[in-house]
């Protein structure tokens, strides 16, 4: 039987009063509404200067100056940039997969923590947008998980940003698991497997795509082409985490 959202915050809250909170990492007592202490918060990795204006990749080297890496300036996307501000690594990482994998779901409230400091980005705050995009889930992986994890963060943020959430896009075609495949296979496994509901929902409007994290950036550069053959005057990436 699956659980509601209703049921599982009222089914959360329950256990907020039965069971002081802790570190969800390492168990310590925490304030409530704290879900990691100083120590394991800590650990969580930003990404600092330089990194890459398009996509935030992080570059190892003294620049000083904003930079485009290599693949970027080599390989045009369909979205202006891709801002994140942590790595896909220890903590960031393991709250990630428990939340979309594993049913701790109270765990999108340090996730939606960590995704709106993207919004203090100059790449985001310095250019007024109309709403978010969640990148949507097949239906059928969507009956597996109960719920489809940029959503729920997109619902978040959005309450901090105080603007809507457009469901614009949704996907038409199964495909299989990314993760082995490199980028060029994602693209091609990608392919024409995302359609905007509507395009009057898009035309002419900045948009703010959302997902948990950014790897090769082949799922949420498919998306944005769709959203700009529909119209969309613009469209940027915000994520969790940078893989």
């Amino acid at each position: 039987m699956k659980i509601t959202p209703f049921l599982r915050k009222s089914f959360e809250t329950l256990l907020s009063l039965l069971y002081p909170p802790h570190c969800e990492k390492c168990g310590a007592d925490t304030a409530a509404g704290i879900f990691l202490c100083h120590a394991c918060g800590a650990e969580a990795r930003r990404i600092e200067a330089p990194f890459c204006e398009r996509c935030s990749e992080p570059f190892a080297g003294a620049i000083d100056a904003a930079f485009v890496c290599p693949r970027c300036g080599g390989q045009p996307n369909h979205f202006e940039c891709a801002v994140t501000r942590y790595l896909s690594k220890g903590v960031v990482r393991e709250f990630i997969h428990r939340f979309k994998y594993n049913g701790h779901f109270h765990l999108r409230h340090p996730l939606a923590d960590w995704l709106a400091e993207v919004l203090e980005d100059d790449r985001i705050h310095a250019h007024p947008f109309d709403a978010f995009v969640p990148v949507p889930l097949h239906p059928a992986r969507l009956r597996e998980r109960d719920f489809n994890q940029a959503e729920v963060l997109a619902d978040l943020l959005a309450l901090r940003a105080g603007k809507p959430v457009l469901h614009a896009i949704h996907r038409i075609r199964y495909t299989t698991t990314q993760t082995r495949l490199e980028r060029r296979q994602r693209m091609e496994n990608l392919r024409n497997a995302f359609r905007v509901r509507q395009t009057a929902l898009v035309q002419s409007r900045h948009l703010i795509l959302v997902d948990d994290v950014f790897t090769t950036g082949s799922t949420v550069d498919e998306c944005a082409r769709v959203l700009r053959e529909a119209g969309a005057a613009s469209v940027r990436v915000v994520t969790v985490a940078r893989g």
